[in-house]
């Protein structure tokens, strides 16, 4: 584990909104889970607006282009612009990150006794969670109900080795129709995607050196993007080139030890990394890129240890208005 549609553009960290999902570890592999989106891919379809520009080195944020506030576009449900968070316990919740409040959805019943490692959303706000055996030689993609949990009775994806640990999240598809899951194996073997006969196609290994090689939890966007949280020390969150594996404007998260379990999301314009040590549960580290603030208090020890994130490519850009 490593979980929006108006075009937002970050300089300094070249980075733009982004929505994700999340990881952690079990056993002898590192567990990631990921974002939203990319090339070739399935779902629904819809269209960003505005100028999808990128920051180089030393840049800073840009705000939307297209003047919104609540980012979605008309073919999304509420449930899509949720996040979710999954439990080591199989225990599937909704997150409302300024309410700072986790909901309980229930319980997963998928038919598997592997464990639950990550957590992609789709934009039909159907959960794709990945599922491993102790030694990593095997792992599954199930479907899964954001309303009440339940699993569909057979895995959708099949994975093997190298890529039965993974980190996961949508991200758009850069001519604007549908979106794309990418992975991102945690046995270093980089970046794939699952293609539209849900089958894995690995992509490239991460570039440059520093993250040659490392684990990531992925999150995408709306408008097209993809992100990393690495688990390297000290941890990095960086801008992933969907094509080459790329990762461009790295950004420190200062204060946040190295992850057993961890995972990540984007909402409303800033980045959400959840991260335990050992056996304690987890915390939520907020990171808002357009002030460059990194809250690693936003909230402690949420009362359970999250191996999993989801956001879908529905989700807003920049915060909306209280109701």
């Amino acid at each position: 584990m490593w979980i929006s549609h108006r075009l937002l553009a970050f300089v300094g960290l070249g980075f733009v909104v982004s929505i994700g999902c999340s990881a952690s570890s079990t056993g002898l592999g590192t567990n990631t889970d990921g974002g939203s989106g990319g090339d070739g891919g399935w779902g629904n379809g819809g269209s960003g607006q505005g100028n999808n520009t990128q920051g180089g080195e030393g840049g800073g944020f840009i705000p939307p282009t297209d003047g919104g506030t609540d980012g979605p576009i008309d073919d999304c449900s509420d449930e899509a612009k949720l996040v979710y968070v999954l439990s080591d316990a199989n225990e599937l919740y909704s997150f409302d990150p300024p309410a700072k409040q986790f909901t309980k959805i229930g319980t997963l019943n998928c038919n598997t006794s592997m464990s639950p490692n990550s957590m992609a959303v789709d934009r039909d706000a159907v959960a794709w969670v990945n599922y491993v055996d102790t030694f990593d030689t095997s792992g599954v993609i199930f479907k899964v109900s954001t309303k009440d949990a339940n699993c569909e009775p057979a895995p959708t994806v099949q994975l093997g080795s190298g890529w039965a640990r993974i980190g996961m999240g949508f991200s758009k598809n850069d001519d604007g129709q549908g979106e794309t899951l990418f992975v991102s194996g945690t046995s270093g073997t980089g970046l794939g995607k699952i293609n539209a006969a849900n089958a894995l196609n690995p992509i490239a290994q991460f570039s440059p050196g520093t993250f040659t090689g490392k684990s990531a939890e992925l999150t995408g966007t709306g408008d097209g993007r993809l992100y990393g949280y690495f688990t390297t020390t000290p941890v990095y969150l960086g801008q992933i080139d969907k094509a080459t594996g790329g990762v461009t404007n790295p950004k420190e998260i200062t204060g946040l030890a190295t992850p057993s379990a961890w995972a990540f999301s984007f909402w409303g314009g800033s980045f959400y990394l959840y991260a335990a040590s050992s056996f304690e549960n987890s915390n939520v580290t907020k990171y808002d890129p357009a002030t460059g603030t990194i809250n690693n208090s936003y909230m402690t020890n949420v009362g359970f240890r999250i191996v999993g994130a989801g956001v879908s490519t529905c989700a807003p850009l920049i915060e909306p208005p209280p109701k």
